[in-house]
């Protein structure tokens, strides 16, 4: 057992940027590709994952100082320690059991396409720390190992077939063929979707506002780098920077908005013949089959949509940390809400204004259920001794993602009759999403069709 959790833990710690091409070399091989052009791709893509998360890295340094300074101009302290993805990644790892997920997701995966039940295979496996955090939270409120891996395991289910009913969607927004996001941060759509269709009806709110349709309409400041470079302006002066700081945040923020579609060029260069032979294989062995190759949330990050979403809801998320009574978070390392940003992209088509609107009605959940989770990921750490926490303050993820899954299955696991409403309630919001997404799956094979 312990020869088995080493070989897995190895393995992983590699990183996305190593494993995630390694596996896909694998996989283009085994679909009859040539080595060489394997090979290629599969370093392209690592290519891509380095270059996004140095982008990524780039515009975090530059705006967590931003944010900090505007909280510190307002004078409030909160409790509550905003450790991000890493130190929640270190927490579930820490978790004895944590190594039995990796095979328990492959088993899953192999035993839906087995039956015929998704076409996604889910290639991102490095992300199934995010499944092991929500086993190591349902333990946390429950005690109950069991109940952890069967939310794990529904959880998992429920990506596959997320992935097969946005990959059109995201294939329109990505221009890859045959690849999705088998990223569990789609599972927020569900919860996304009434507000959604509510804000859609709302006059003058119902039209398609994307970047290109600001490009038309206001024209140079729709651009990227001018639109950044506002951005970042109006951060530096909220923060009350020196005009000397306030340009160069806002160089830096048209910097991360001009690189991010160049890098996510990459994703194309790399994937399109990794898709195609993958294509081919299924077409030749398996007569009226597609596999679909999920992936990590990064081959989005060219949509300008997503980046000047997450900007603009940087500001409006610290205001509502100092302003929601009852919330105890102050997120820093947590800021970039990509939990929000992404699954957004892909409900509204990459509607720039409705992926706003929803970041500023839906952000206090994240705040909410990161103050609600903290006791428990506080206990967890100084169980684990995986984060150290100073006496009096508390641990947990100002952007947890995915947070209304977790805390209303945690709640459910613990026997709570809430939780378990709120879970019918929510398995109710998925088919409904699910229904809705490939009604436009088909609305999209059909101007293909035309076209």
């Amino acid at each position: 057992m312990d020869l088995l959790q080493q070989i897995f833990q190895y393995v992983l710690d590699l990183g996305a940027a190593v494993f995630v091409p390694l596996l896909m070399f694998i996989v283009g091989i085994a679909a009859k590709m040539k080595w060489k052009e394997a090979f290629s791709a599969a370093v392209i893509l690592g290519v891509a994952f380095i270059g996004m998360n140095i982008v990524i890295g780039f515009m975090l340094n530059a705006l967590t100082p931003a944010a900090q300074g505007l909280v510190e101009r307002t004078g409030i302290e909160l409790n509550i320690i905003d450790g991000g993805w890493t130190s929640l990644a270190t927490l579930a790892w820490a978790w004895p059991l944590a190594f039995l997920m990796f095979p328990l997701q492959m088993a899953v995966n192999a035993v839906m396409l087995i039956i015929n039940k998704t076409q996604t295979l889910n290639v991102d496996l490095w992300n199934v720390w995010g499944k092991i955090l929500t086993a190591v939270l349902v333990i946390g409120v429950s005690g109950n190992v069991v109940l952890a891996f069967l939310v794990a395991a529904f959880q998992m289910v429920i990506e596959l077939l997320l992935g097969d009913v946005n990959q059109k969607q995201i294939e329109k927004i990505t221009g890859i063929p045959g690849v999705t996001v088998s990223h569990s941060m789609m599972i927020f759509g569900a919860f996304l979707l009434p507000f959604n269709w509510l804000i859609s009806k709302v006059p003058f709110l119902d039209k398609h506002v994307d970047a290109d349709t600001l490009k038309e309409r206001i024209g140079i400041f729709a651009e990227n780098h001018v639109m950044g470079f506002i951005i970042g302006l109006l951060l530096g002066i909220v923060a009350g920077y020196s005009v000397q700081a306030t340009l160069t945040l806002a160089v830096q923020a048209a910097t991360a908005l001009t690189l991010f579609p160049m890098v996510a060029k990459l994703f194309m260069q790399a994937l399109s013949p990794l898709s195609e032979a993958v294509s081919d294989f299924m077409r030749k062995k398996f007569q009226n089959r597609q596999l679909f190759i999920g992936l990590d949330w990064p081959i989005l990050a060219g949509s300008n949509e997503v980046w000047v979403a997450m900007i603009i809801l940087v500001p409006i998320t610290l205001i509502y940390a100092i302003i929601l009574p009852g919330n105890n978070v102050l997120p820093f390392a947590g800021i970039i809400n990509t939990s929000l940003a992404v699954p957004a992209l892909i409900i509204t088509g990459g509607n720039l204004l409705r992926m706003i609107l929803l970041g500023i009605v839906t952000t206090p959940i994240f705040l909410y259920i990161a103050t609600g989770f903290a006791p428990t990921i506080t206990q967890l750490a100084r169980d684990t001794n995986a984060v150290n926490i100073a006496d009096g303050q508390l641990l947990s993820w100002s952007t947890l993602e995915y947070p209304v899954f977790r805390y209303i299955f945690a709640d459910a696991s613990s026997g709570s009759i809430l939780g378990i409403f709120f879970g019918a309630v929510w398995i109710v919001l998925l088919v409904v999403y699910y229904r809705m997404m490939k009604k436009r799956t088909e609305a999209l094979k059909k101007e293909e069709e035309v076209a």
